[in-house]
């Protein structure tokens, strides 16, 4: 019997073995709405990096889940809207997050799924919400295969989030998100057992002026990193 795969508790300790400064970023001209509706409309050939965290926890029935990768049109260049989990939850406490979850039977398909948990969790309504596409399917170490919905989001909504799910919600350029010179690369041995995950660090100021830090890693910058690649195909 394997043993079982060691949860990662402070993944900001966990060593920096690397940083991917030495890849392109995705040019501008391809992260504007039209420039991904097209994309979406007409995919490249091309292959997720990361299909999963590696070996699952433990032996959980794998479960349907969808996020939203929203993406908010700000004069300044497109956002995406991020959540940090409440400390209490059982699956990925305090973690950053899409809004999202798990599939539900009344649930028509992956979009109805992800659309439901974000006005849920949220509060995004879905008149602001354009769905443009989605990306392959992402497994956790939690035994959820994801399916992350891209979509465009229209300013002028209000969010209204969830107390008991989300602790906050943020907004990152995903100009800065698409620059792999931020993706760095952690590794942890464990009893045998060798991890890997992505961070893309964030520090923003709120209306208090003062910083806030948002270590994004594991499964989040896992999909991100493979829209930068199905951006950069």
């Amino acid at each position: 019997m394997s043993l079982p795969v060691p949860r990662i508790t402070n993944p900001q300790a966990i060593p920096v073995i690397g940083v991917d400064d030495h890849l392109p970023p995705v040019a501008p001209e391809r992260m504007t709405p039209q420039a991904l509706r097209e994309r979406f409309a007409a995919p490249p050939v091309w292959a997720p990096e990361l299909p999963g965290d590696g070996r699952r926890f433990f032996e959980r029935e794998p479960r349907a889940a969808s996020v939203l990768v929203p993406l908010v049109e700000r004069e300044h260049g497109l956002q995406v809207l991020l959540t940090r989990r409440t400390d209490h939850l059982r699956d990925h406490a305090g973690q950053i997050s899409f809004p999202g979850g798990g599939a539900e039977a009344h649930d028509a398909d992956a979009v109805a799924t992800a659309l439901r948990e974000t006005e849920e969790e949220v509060g995004l309504r879905r008149e602001h919400v354009q769905v443009i596409g989605a990306m392959p399917h992402y497994t956790t170490v939690t035994s959820y295969v994801v399916t992350p919905v891209v979509a465009l989001v229209r300013p002028g909504f209000q969010l209204t989030p969830d107390d008991f799910e989300v602790a906050e919600a943020f907004e990152v350029p995903l100009s800065f998100l698409m620059t792999p010179a931020h993706h760095r690369r952690h590794r942890v041995e464990f009893a045998g057992d060798t991890r890997q995950f992505l961070s893309m660090p964030w520090t923003s100021r709120g209306d208090d002026g003062q910083a806030r830090d948002y270590f994004i890693w594991g499964a989040t910058a896992a999909m991100l990193r493979n829209l930068y690649r199905f951006l950069s195909a």
